[in-house]
């Protein structure tokens, strides 16, 4: 049992359970024992590797992907190239080498990080330490400017709620103990309004999965962009709508419990594209959303895996055709990886996301 999974079991037995969401966040984020306030848990000698991490062309597309946005924008002589969830620095590195060409984007870019975790902070400092980055704990606190945003595999570490519905309304899913250990429960039924649209496309038994505080974000970086100018792109595993449990826990490049092992799994569940979508409509266009692999080859992965192929030989060669493969191919991350993209009303989408 970890140390973590300790406390919360002293903390239900003195005040109940917890929601979904309580105990997510306290898994992840929790100052001593939280996931990603202790350690990397990117790439081999970690729990799961990210697309960044995989190939340097997922985070070159991307940018000259933002470039270009830029240029059509107007070149904004100051703007905030931000980032959320940024991992090892890595998408942002690739993002910075790949424009570099590009005349006066680095010197119009105010380079933000949004991050929680001191430990990921270090090694992002480590890893852009030729540019100079500012770090911010949450949107809210990005500056004031045309905003140029990626979340990249942010989405799915939200806390979520869960809802199950039956004849009497809808039952949350809640973190309770059972001998000794951590187990789910449900609450009493209830009406819940922000659910009875969803009363439609369910039946008894169906779990619908909600995070407030994805929609939440996603309206304030729409609310930003449709104010000052720019783009987001959002890139996830997920799908449209939700429907079904996709709670899922991963520790040492394999599947875990979720109750198992908290604080020392990574604790996800699939992004509901179509909230983000209805949170930001109001202030920005939305893209259609688009899986990975489109969007990818669209900005150009085929012709860029064949130009770096170009001098590699042997299991150099080898690596870099699987990652091309594992980016794209829809047996892999193709399409279990979706994109969706906000924009300026009187604009057009960022290149790769056209209606």
């Amino acid at each position: 049992m970890t140390e973590l999974a300790k406390l919360m079991i002293e903390h239900i037995d003195k005040t109940g359970p917890i929601t979904l969401a309580e105990y997510m966040g306290e898994c992840l984020l929790h100052p001593k024992f939280g996931y990603y306030s202790t350690r990397d848990p990117f790439g081999t000698e970690g729990d799961f590797t990210t697309a960044p991490e995989i190939s340097q062309m997922f985070g070159e597309l991307l940018g000259l992907c933002l470039a270009q946005t830029w240029l059509e924008q107007g070149s904004p002589e100051v703007f905030v190239l931000a980032e959320l969830g940024p991992g090892r620095g890595t998408l942002m590195a690739d993002v910075l080498r790949a424009t570099k060409g590009v005349p006066n984007f680095h010197a119009a870019a105010r380079i933000t990080l949004v991050e929680a975790s001191p430990a990921l902070k270090k090694i992002q400092a480590e890893t852009l330490n030729d540019y100079d980055v500012t770090w911010v704990g949450n949107v809210e606190e990005i500056p004031d400017a045309p905003l140029f945003l990626l979340a990249n595999e942010f989405f799915d570490a939200l806390p979520i709620h869960q809802y199950i519905l039956d004849d009497d309304g809808w039952r949350e899913r809640l973190v309770g103990v059972a001998d000794g250990e951590l187990a789910f429960g449900a609450s009493a039924a209830a009406d819940l309004p922000p659910l009875a649209n969803r009363r439609k496309d369910c039946r008894n038994g169906d779990l619908v999965e909600v995070c407030a505080p994805a929609t939440a974000i996603a309206a304030q970086i729409a609310a930003r962009i449709g104010a000052r100018g720019g783009a987001a792109i959002i890139i996830d595993y997920g799908d449209w709508r939700s429907l079904g449990d996709t709670l899922q826990a991963l520790r040492n490049h394999e599947f875990d419990t979720p109750l198992a092992h908290p604080g020392q799994a990574d604790i996800t569940a699939h992004v509901d594209f179509e909230a983000l979508a209805v949170a930001a409509v109001s202030h920005t266009p939305v893209s259609k959303m688009i899986a990975q692999g489109e969007l990818l080859q669209r900005l150009g992965i085929d012709q860029r895996a064949e130009a770096l192929a170009q001098g590699l030989e042997g299991v150099s060669l080898e690596n870099h055709l699987s990652a091309h493969r594992r980016l794209i191919d829809p047996t892999e991350m193709g399409t279990l990886f979706k994109a969706i993209a906000f924009y300026p009303n009187g604009s057009t989408p960022p290149p790769g996301f056209s209606q």
